[in-house]
């Protein structure tokens, strides 16, 4: 049988009810990390990552305890310049590279053969076919990069005019390239450097099929 319970000495007593917030747990303080630390975290992984050495070897390596290398890759402490000086050693790269964020500037555009973006392009000239072969998001330079292929029916023009620099390398057939008063014959080969501002393109066709990489340089307003 289970104990009845004492009645209270006091007849008044009520029982005590403590306020709600001393039941909930304490938060944890939120780690403030700073972006110096973060920076050097994010790079001392990614050097040790590309020379493929592990948390342990490079432990070894530079005398920087695991638990410490552990923190430091996760931005949760901003390491002396002692610390830092034998990571650089054992990565074998400079101090300074600890110190380089990429996060901005790591665009790379890989396109396999004949998997160009076909591009359908405002004013395009007909049946001249623009397959975009990369692209970049970052940075003040925007580049351009083109496969061009004239169809069978395409026609001479040599009225194009746009901002910036362009590069023309000619991959198949004969062509006379027009740049404003010059005339040059173009073979398999050839290539053109010029400022796009001037009305340039292709004013007679020889040898066919045509096909040329075109390259646009120009910067992001």
């Amino acid at each position: 049988m289970k104990p009845r319970p004492v009645p209270s000495p006091f007849p008044t007593a009520r029982p005590l009810r403590l306020p709600p917030s001393l039941y909930r747990p304490t938060p944890k303080p939120k780690t403030i990390r700073s972006k110096t630390a973060v920076i050097v975290g994010t790079q001392v992984k990614r050097l040790r990552q590309v020379a493929g050495v592990t948390c342990v070897d490079l432990s070894k390596r530079s005398g920087v305890s695991r638990s410490m290398l552990s923190r430091i890759e996760n931005g949760m402490v901003s390491p002396s310049v002692e610390t830092l000086h034998r990571l650089a050693d054992a990565l074998d790269v400079p101090m300074s590279r600890l110190f380089a964020e990429h996060r901005y500037r790591n665009d790379f555009s890989h396109v396999p053969s004949g998997q160009g973006l076909r591009v359908e392009r405002l004013g395009a000239v007909a049946n001249y076919r623009y397959e975009l072969l990369g692209h970049v998001l970052s940075g003040n330079l925007f580049v351009e990069p083109y496969l061009v292929v004239l169809e069978a029916d395409a026609q001479p023009h040599a009225a194009f005019q746009h901002s910036g620099l362009k590069f023309l390398y000619l991959l198949s057939g004969e062509v006379t390239y027009r740049y404003g008063p010059r005339r040059v014959k173009l073979r398999v080969g050839d290539s053109l450097l010029f400022d796009a501002t001037t009305l340039h393109g292709i004013e007679e066709l020889g040898t066919q099929p045509v096909s040329y990489l075109s390259v646009v340089f120009t910067f992001r307003d």
